[in-house]
């Protein structure tokens, strides 16, 4: 049990120095991943479009 209350004293020690982003960080952060998972969704989606497109005119 003491294991246990010392590991969780040292979670709190550490998660105290840690630098939490502020407001707009985060705003910035959410829209460059959003962006991110668009654009590669937009691609892998119109290159599968693409490459399906290409197998059906094969056959």
């Amino acid at each position: 049990m003491k294991k246990i209350a010392r590991f969780l004293v040292g979670v709190k020690s550490e998660l105290r120095k840690v630098r939490w982003p502020k407001k707009k960080e985060m705003v910035i952060y959410s829209l460059a991943t959003i962006s991110f998972i668009l654009f590669f969704g937009i691609f892998f989606g119109g290159l599968d479009f693409i490459l399906a497109s290409i197998k059906t005119l094969v056959k």
